[in-house]
């Protein structure tokens, strides 16, 4: 079965939102209806893929009565568990969505894909040591596993343990070229951390690298707010604003997006004085 990597669905403090929304955690969808999963599938590889499609596309209403015919159907088959869990965390039932996983995870002992969707559904809740321990089995496993690395970062942040996150940050980048998000946030993480110097540098790399990225503008505009650099600040939020409003709102930065606390406030201080 192969593994691939949602944009995060993940989290937080307070679940008024649909979940996969959201950019801070990451979560797998196990695509594809696996050969041996039941002798007489019959309809069951179609409803599989017709329940991965919709989840994928997030029409997450749609794909929860498919996932549950799935699993009625074929209730050994530990990817369907998973996939519908997702689903249940993206409608705002992180709980149901643990008890999918823990269901998957008996079924398949061995699959990480469970623990890192499980992971993010426990942090959902704040609970931060069980989804730690559950990035950390992956990790023990697979110490280059991105998405456990990203998500583990996320949650010592949590616990202001910023430097511990950048670590995490920095390690989920270098395991994955191209995760532009976890280069963002290990940015993020050294603003907060006092060392400014550095999260410049590395957030103009990341424009440099990718211009209409949304993420490091808005974090570079804090950045230079902070210092005194108004013009240039106000041309990154210029881009980042039209690119991604929902950088005007400190909540989905702090609870959603999950940036430090230190760049939100020089955000929110440079959107106090602009128009």
């Amino acid at each position: 079965m192969s593994r691939r990597t949602g944009g995060g669905s993940c989290r937080h403090r307070g679940l008024a939102r649909p979940l996969l929304a959201v950019l801070a955690v990451l979560m797998v969808w196990t695509l594809g209806w696996p050969a041996a999963a039941v002798a007489d599938a019959g309809r069951l590889p179609e409803l599989f893929e017709q329940a991965l499609a919709a989840s994928r596309e997030g029409r997450f209403g749609d794909a929860l009565p498919l996932w549950d015919q799935v699993v009625e159907r074929a209730p050994q088959e530990a990817s369907a568990w998973s996939n519908r869990g997702n689903v249940r965390l993206a409608l705002g039932d992180p709980r149901g969505a643990i008890a999918d996983q823990d269901r998957a995870i008996a079924l398949e002992p061995a699959s990480p894909d469970p623990h890192l969707n499980r992971g993010t559904a426990e942090e959902a809740l704040g609970l931060w040591p069980a989804a730690a321990a559950d990035y950390r089995w992956i990790l023990e496993r697979d110490p280059l596993d991105a998405s456990a690395l990203y998500n583990l970062g996320n949650v010592e942040g949590s616990l202001d343990d910023w430097e511990a996150a950048r670590r995490c940050f920095e390690a989920a980048a270098a395991a994955r070229p191209g995760f532009a998000m976890a280069r963002s946030s290990a940015a993020l993480a050294a603003f907060q951390l006092g060392e400014t110097g550095v999260a410049e540098k590395q957030l103009r790399d990341l424009i440099r690298r990718y211009p209409l990225f949304a993420d490091a503008r808005a974090a570079l505009t804090a950045l230079l707010w902070r210092r005194g650099a108004r013009g240039e600040a106000e041309s990154h939020w210029a881009a980042a604003s039209g690119l991604d409003p929902r950088y005007r709102q400190e909540e989905w930065l702090l609870q959603i997006r999950r940036w430090p606390p230190v760049p939100v406030q020089a955000l929110a201080q440079f959107l106090a004085l602009t128009p």
